[in-house]
């Protein structure tokens, strides 16, 4: 299922990349999971690296064994091989992922922006947070920094811009909204997301194996749990 919106480009003197279309969504990232899928066993032993990303995918490979041509016919010939049905019983194993379950301590002292955000959108706090603990997110990129996780889509219900004035620092473990996205911050920083609670689970660890609790095409699912709990699993305020 080739489309026109997917195009190949050079992007090094090892690598292509391939762009899947303009805007991320269900359908793109299940292409990106199945290409990425395919290559993993075409190109099993030339390949360096895949780089999954919202809409795009980077091939790294080792350019003493293969080149650009090669490379570019495997690529050609994962995407031909592409379906729109992300549930088919074909497609499951590619394009679902693991589901990865993350606790969170939603409150208004946990989650300063959380008030805020439900008082804008007509809702209850109670409200806000029920809508996002019933999604199942896709994680569509890792980056900004190692472990955050970019998942959408968040609810429309729920969907605020991002704040006016970025805070210097954000908490690590912080649960955020930022238009259609949700996020949870691996480590303190700066950001402007709409911050409605905390996560104890540690979204990158260099010591842990693996790393990332979370990789591109996995799904997340949030769960609530209350301020001891919180404490108990090594949250802190």
């Amino acid at each position: 299922m080739s489309s026109p919106q997917q195009t190949i480009s050079i992007a090094g003197e090892n690598s292509l990349i391939v762009y899947f279309g303009d805007k991320p969504g269900a359908a793109i990232a299940s292409q990106v999971a199945q290409t990425a899928h395919q290559l993993r066993e075409s190109l099993s032993q030339v390949l360096i690296d895949l780089i999954p990303s919202y809409a795009s995918l980077l091939v790294i490979y080792n350019p003493l064994q293969t080149d650009h041509n090669a490379v570019r016919k495997s690529i050609r010939q994962a995407l031909s091989n592409l379906t729109d049905d992300v549930n088919s019983e074909s497609n499951k194993g590619q394009t679902q992922g693991s589901l990865v379950s993350l606790p969170v301590y939603y409150s208004t002292e946990s989650g300063p922006d959380l008030q805020t955000l439900a008082d804008g959108a007509g809702l209850t706090t109670e409200q806000v947070i029920a809508i996002h603990q019933q999604t199942e997110y896709r994680v569509y990129a890792i980056g900004f920094a190692p472990g955050f996780a970019y998942l959408g889509e968040v609810d429309p219900r729920i969907a605020a811009p991002r704040l006016a004035t970025p805070r210097q620092k954000v908490p690590r473990g912080a649960v955020a909204i930022a238009d259609r996205q949700t996020a949870v911050y691996p480590a303190q920083s700066p950001g402007g997301w709409n911050l409605i609670g905390l996560c104890p689970q540690r979204m990158f660890d260099p010591n842990a194996n693996p790393t990332m609790p979370v990789q591109v095409g996995d799904r997340v699912r949030f769960e609530a749990i209350d301020k001891q709990t919180f404490l108990e699993l090594g949250g802190q305020l």
